[in-house]
């Protein structure tokens, strides 16, 4: 996707190891490789500047998909979610710089530090809110200093403690990849000012976004940062707008094709066979281009599609030339 110079985004999708959203439940086995690979090709195809990959308590792991979503696409950068706390922060940095060297500078990482207890407690963390933004907090700042010092790394704080972690394995990016992160509470502020290169927020009111993007602006100017920031919508394409903004569940089948667009449920993705008499007319123009990224076999019904888009500056087309913010 091209952007004029004086609005600098990056259109950033989502894409999950098998067929699910919000209003389609997941089914099937925990992974389709197939439709991961698919998903991951739509979006490369279509334009789209990064692919997030999210983390869940009952979910594959991220890094082995985007390596699997990075095999398979030649140009578009991966947002891998990550929490804080299950893993080393010297074996997670070495994780990232070897997806960022075989993706050839494609990584980015996206700290997700958990504010729902079940899902800490499925993997085993008991800490409190505040204190796990504590323990993100040192742990990035163990994951910035491996990716960017020169000599081995020692540090000693609450929650880790490392003598002479090896700095040899670098990213491609340099200094670093980029880091995202998210988080509305005051713990949450104070170490997206610290450390985020984005700061990600969902699409709320103009008066809500304005609010916390001040917060986050404010947090990062005590330590001389100016992070930028992306948000996050859920698009729904329909073949009409009333069809678009209908519940899921008034839409009761009737005759013809009607019923048959309807009712069927959507297809894997596979690619789009020619048009029928049932087949419904193309989208309009504004959306064309959005609803071809994923080429569902029809008949379509409102697809809910993770979208976020996020300031960022120029950069060369050669993934391994990314521009990414200072440490």
């Amino acid at each position: 996707m091209s952007h004029p110079p004086e609005t600098p985004l990056e259109f950033i999708g989502m894409v999950q190891p098998r067929r699910q959203s919000e209003i389609h439940p997941a089914q099937g086995w925990g992974i389709d490789p197939g439709y991961l690979r698919a998903s991951a090709q739509a979006h490369d195809t279509g334009g789209f500047d990064r692919i997030l990959i999210g983390w869940f308590s009952n979910g594959p792991d991220g890094l082995q998909i985007a390596t699997h979503a990075a095999a398979h696409t030649e140009r578009v950068s991966l947002l891998v979610a990550h929490r804080p706390g299950f893993q080393a922060p010297t074996t997670a940095a070495r994780a990232f710089a070897t997806l960022d060297q075989l993706s050839a500078g494609r990584a980015a990482i996206h700290v997700i530090t958990g504010g729902d207890d079940a899902e800490q407690h499925r993997d085993g963390d008991w800490l409190d809110k505040d204190a796990r933004y504590a323990r993100t907090d040192e742990y990035v700042g163990i994951l910035k200093r491996i990716w960017t010092e020169s000599a081995p790394v020692d540090h000693e704080g609450p929650h880790y403690r490392i003598v002479g972690a090896s700095t040899e394995l670098r990213t491609r990016q340099r200094p670093r990849i980029p880091i995202y992160f998210g988080g509305a509470s005051d713990a949450a502020i104070d170490v997206a000012g610290r450390h985020a290169d984005v700061y990600a927020l969902w699409g709320e009111t103009h008066a809500q976004v304005r609010e916390i993007i001040a917060r986050v602006r404010a947090s990062a100017a005590r330590y001389g940062r100016e992070p930028r920031f992306s948000l996050s919508f859920r698009p729904i394409l329909a073949a009409t707008e009333s069809d678009a903004w209908a519940p899921r569940t008034s839409w009761p089948p009737s005759s013809g094709c009607a019923a048959k667009a309807r009712s069927a449920r959507p297809a894997p993705i596979r690619p789009m066979p020619a048009r029928s008499a049932c087949s419904p007319p193309p989208p309009s123009a504004t959306v064309r281009k959005a609803a071809s990224t994923l080429p569902l076999r029809p008949p379509p019904a409102p697809v809910a599609t993770p979208l976020r888009w996020s300031a960022r500056p120029s950069r060369s087309p050669k993934p391994s030339s990314n521009t990414t913010p200072s440490v």
